[in-house]
């Protein structure tokens, strides 16, 4: 048995939760608590009631999610709302969400993890807000059609938008929504980014500034940092853990 509290814990200091001034409604950490022991670790994109059902069929009481539960809060617990908290309160499963420390950590981050499956193991910083970084930037040879060739077969559904140059002398990364990431590439040094989805103005964008823009979806752009941070406190702790998989094709 493991205590709610180590778990919780150990996820806030190596997330470096506290540093991030993160929206409002991510109120990252600890949302809604179990009966304080922990025996299975689950982690999922998003909170929602079909999520929650699936982790707490699977026999999960601790689930790490991105996106919590309380982005459009405060409401009155009822309907969509209401099902969503008894799910978890009667099937004892804790929820803990993180979302901006787990996109910029240099080794459990949503981008950390995209630079490396391209095979682009050193990375720094890029894209600051409120002080912390929360993208990537990695120099690279890499060939543009070999770049596009990689994320095919990594992401289902990939957007290649490219008018930028065909051997990019850096990659950036911003998982999820890349909006405030395009007026940031130039600083940078880099004309080509991989995210998750953009607004429809940035194609006019890439096609002026010559960029290049490639879009594998949100979920499918943040399924990384929540696994890679149940898979730790699963080895540290020596717990089981799964990933409770939704298909969200956007």
């Amino acid at each position: 048995m493991t205590s709610l509290d180590q778990l919780v814990a150990y996820a806030d200091t190596r997330t470096r939760r506290a540093a991030f001034k993160d929206a409002p409604g991510a109120f990252n950490g600890l949302q809604v608590a179990n009966n304080g022991r922990v025996t299975r670790i689950g982690a999922a994109v998003d909170a929602g009631l079909v999520p929650f059902q699936k982790a707490v069929a699977a026999g999960v009481d601790f689930l790490i999610v991105h996106h919590g539960m309380y982005w459009d809060m405060p409401r009155p617990l009822t309907g969509p709302a209401y099902a969503r908290v008894a799910e978890l309160v009667h099937g004892n499963c804790a929820l803990y969400s993180n979302h901006l420390p787990l996109d910029g950590h240099p080794e459990l981050g949503n981008n950390a993890l995209l630079a490396a499956q391209l095979g682009l193991k050193k990375h720094e910083p890029f894209l600051l807000h409120e002080g912390e970084s929360i993208g990537r930037i990695a120099r690279t040879r890499l060939k543009r059609s070999d770049l596009r060739a990689k994320l095919e077969k990594l992401y289902p559904r990939v957007i290649a938008i490219e008018c930028g140059s065909t051997t990019p002398r850096a990659v950036a990364f911003c998982s999820g929504a890349g909006n405030s990431a395009v007026p940031q590439l130039a600083a940078a040094g880099a004309d080509t980014l991989v995210t998750g989805e953009l607004r429809e103005e940035w194609f006019n964008v890439a096609q002026e500034q010559r960029l290049n823009l490639y879009l594998c979806g949100h979920y499918a752009t943040e399924v990384h940092a929540v696994k890679a941070l149940a898979a730790e406190l699963a080895k540290k702790f020596r717990l089981p853990w799964e990933f409770i998989a939704t298909d969200n094709p956007l």
